[in-house]
Parts: structure tokens; sequence; C-alpha cells
């Protein structure tokens, strides 16, 4: 008796593949996560990053993952919910939509990289990061703010990363000297990162104290 071979198109997916998505419903996603905002249920940061996610998305199954756990939209006839801080909420909702808009473009413009960063990340603000002999590298995102990286004194620092309409400082850190290889990957727009060694910043540190001695 031949033995029977095994039925391997088990195997093989046959389902059809996803259909992508257009720019029509990017927006109305879009429109879902700013209801969401301004009605207090998605945070800032929360907003900035599905914003950014929303528009690098190709696919329906991308979308809908980023509107499941928040409530149905509010027709657009519907008024927003009541003010909760006389004064500030429109303030917040123009610096939300702002923030998210230029997440948009660099998202877009980054191949979908959100602005949110693993080290730090300074919206309209400005951070301190400091790297380490244990974990070297350091990623940073920036919108309308500013980052110092302070690296050690042995750092051989490389770039990497898209600055949108801002800069990165590294005279002495990228001088090609150095023993231990340490990669900053700054990503945003409108700001910059400024990357130090830690003698650097001692010295501006010192330098600063004696200028307030001599006053």
């Amino acid at each position: 008796m031949t033995p029977t071979e095994p039925d391997t198109m088990d195997d093989v997916d046959t389902s059809p593949p996803e259909k992508r998505i257009g720019d029509r419903e990017r927006r109305e996603v879009d429109a879902h996560l700013r209801q969401a905002h301004d009605d207090g249920v998605l945070t800032l940061g929360e907003y900035d990053e599905r914003v950014a996610a929303c528009w690098a998305a190709r696919t329906r199954s991308e979308l809908d993952a980023l509107t499941r756990d928040l409530p149905d939209p509010r027709p657009e006839s519907e008024p927003p919910p009541a003010v909760r801080e006389s004064g500030t909420s429109g303030r917040k909702s123009s610096v939300g939509r702002a923030v998210g808009v230029t997440l948009v473009a660099v998202a877009l413009l980054t191949g979908g990289r959100v602005i949110a960063a693993d080290d730090a990340t300074a919206i309209f603000s400005s951070r301190v990061v400091q790297a380490t002999p244990q974990d070297p590298d350091v990623e940073v995102g920036v919108a309308f703010g500013s980052v110092e990286v302070v690296v050690p004194d042995d750092a051989r620092v490389t770039t990497d990363g898209t600055l949108l309409f801002g800069s990165t400082d590294c005279d002495a850190a990228c001088d090609g000297t150095g023993t231990r290889d340490v990669v900053v990957d700054a990503r945003g727009a409108f700001g910059s990162v400024d990357i130090v060694r830690q003698s650097e910043r001692n010295q501006d540190r010192d330098s600063g104290r004696d200028g307030d001695d001599d006053d």
C-alpha cells in the first residue's frame, strides 16, 4: 500500500491580501483622534503618537487599531463637552493640533517614524539626556524644543535620523576621536539637538559659575 502524502495546501495562506486605504480614511480617523483629545480621552502624548501612526498607515486594520479603545465619534454638529478649565481648553487644543500637524509632516518625511523616542522627547520644552557606558546609543525626538545629549569623554559620536528645519550641534564629540562608538539618533522638526562630551558640559557649567561670581 502506498502511503498517503500529506496535504500541504492547508499550510498555504489563500486569503486575499488586505486592501490599502487612502487619505479619505486617514482624515476620518484623524478627526476621531482629534475629538478624543479635545474631550480629554487621549493625552497630548497619546494623540501625537496616534495621529502620526494614522498618516503612516497603509491598511484598514492599522487604522482600526488606533481607535479600537476610543468612544464612538460625535456627530460634527454636536458641541464638545463643557470646558474643564476656563480659558485653557482652546489653547491646549490649538497646541495639540499644531504639534499633530508637525508630527504628521515628520512621520511622512521620515518613513513613518514617530517623534516620541526611547531616551528623551522634547515638545515645546528642553531636555537633557545622559549616555552611559552601559547604554551608549541614544534616541531623541524634538518638536519646537531642544535636547542636550551628554556623552562620555571617550565617545566617538556619529549621528543618524532626520531633523527638519532644525539643527544638530556636535563639534568636539563628532571630531572622529575617541574609543567608544556612540550613535545619536535625532528625529523631529523645528528644534535643536546639542551633543557634548561630559568635560565640555562641566567646563560650561564652571564658566557660568565664574561669571556669576564676577557679578
